[in-house]
């Protein structure tokens, strides 16, 4: 019998058909509680920007110095023979201060005929790859350049979502999930019954005997009314009225030593995002302004993430934004979205984890997300521990 495929393929069809991470069949809560601290350095006074683009909420980098990050408190059971529940709260530093927010809660189906599963609540979108995997289990301290610009370090929303396993040898998902709309790149106003569309499409299976891959077709439909993005104090804010697409194709491979990930393994990741914007951009600060908008921004990233040895791994990742947006009203005030400069960043991480539920962790970021004059030099040094039992990750 292929040991990959009791380690990947079969893991990945049950959570797919299930719902949730292979819950337990009694009722007793799983309760754990992540937490995360981070030590950053910058070479510049300011992180960069990103040229091109008007960042989202929560975008803002790790602030310098010792910091605690994104802590999760997690609780997860089933409800009864039919149903499961699982919610997430997070404890975030945002200038200084501890926010608290309900991450995800959400309950999804256990037992539906014909390979079908659902989930109602708030959850991670299942836009993309590393859309729905929590922070704590980033292989980076941070997120792509093309998630924190396009979706504001990621897609969670309020709604419903729907998926169906083929009965077929080679893994075959199709989904899709209509949601409120809250969620950046959607939000604003007006945020009644259904505002946002998405569908993926995946397909995975074995790559000989050690290896398994997936490949992820997926596309984010939504309207925006009235956002608003700009400076935090409100001195200066653009406000966008429109639709916005995201289109994205993922690819995941992974490779364990013998079927075996904790010996050795290598996970090779990579993503293109596409974002389409259209619609009307105000601007509020000192000289207001209005002018048509069109958005066209692209991201990607690869990474790869070895592990030589058990509790030691390191981890390569290039990402890169590029931006081609159209602003009717030659004002200044919309100088920032004609920058059509490639933004491009190199990391590099090595991290130790002592038990499955420790992880100590080193970060080098090279930054070119401003003009070359202005790159920047960054230093990550994280831990991560879990206390109580957590659910298993996805693939």
């Amino acid at each position: 019998m292929n040991p990959v495929r009791i380690t990947f393929g079969v893991a990945l069809a049950l959570y797919a058909a299930s719902g949730a991470a292979q819950p337990a069949p009694d009722r007793n809560p799983r309760i754990s509680l992540i937490l995360n601290g981070l030590f950053a350095d910058y070479g510049s006074d300011a992180p960069a920007d990103v040229p091109g683009v008007l960042l989202g909420p929560e975008t803002e980098p790790a602030p310098e110095g010792f910091a605690i990050g994104e802590s999760e408190f997690v609780a997860e059971a089933n409800v009864d023979d039919q149903w499961h529940a699982f919610g997430t709260i997070a404890f975030e530093n945002e200038d200084g201060e501890t926010v608290v927010a309900v991450e995800e809660a959400y309950i999804n189906s256990l037992d539906l005929p014909a390979g079908l599963a659902l989930k109602a609540g708030r959850f991670l979108s299942e836009l993309g790859y590393q859309n729905r995997i929590h922070a704590h289990a980033w292989d980076f301290v941070d997120r792509p350049l093309a998630y924190r610009a396009l979706l504001a370090n990621g897609l969670r929303d309020d709604g419903v979502q729907l998926r169906w396993v083929a009965p077929t040898d080679l893994f075959v998902e199709l989904g899709a999930e209509a949601l409120r709309g809250a969620g950046f790149p959607g939000g604003g106003e007006d945020r009644g019954g259904v505002n946002s569309w998405t569908g993926f499409v995946h397909v995975g299976g074995d790559a000989g005997v050690e290896g398994s891959w997936r490949l992820g077709l997926s596309r984010l439909r939504t309207d925006a009314d009235l956002r608003a993005t700009g400076e935090e104090d409100g001195s200066e804010t653009f406000i966008f009225t429109g639709d916005s697409d995201v289109s994205v194709v993922d690819f995941v491979y992974k490779w364990a030593q013998d079927g075996n990930p904790a010996r050795r393994n290598f996970v090779l990741n990579a993503e293109l995002l596409l974002r389409r914007e259209d619609g009307t951009l105000d601007f509020d600060g000192a000289a207001p302004a209005s002018s048509a908008y069109e958005g066209r921004q692209t991201g990607w990233y690869v990474q790869g993430v070895y592990q030589p040895v058990p509790r030691w791994r390191g981890g390569l990742r290039y990402d890169r934004l590029a931006a081609d947006n159209t602003v009717a009203a030659p004002d200044p005030a919309f100088d920032t979205l004609a920058d059509d400069d490639a933004a491009q960043r190199w990391s590099a991480m090595v991290d130790f984890s002592n038990s499955e539920f420790s992880r100590l962790r080193f970060q080098y970021t090279r930054d070119e997300s401003r003009p070359a004059d202005e790159a920047d030099d960054q230093f990550f040094l994280q831990y991560i521990v879990s206390i109580g039992a957590h659910p298993a990750h996805q693939f």
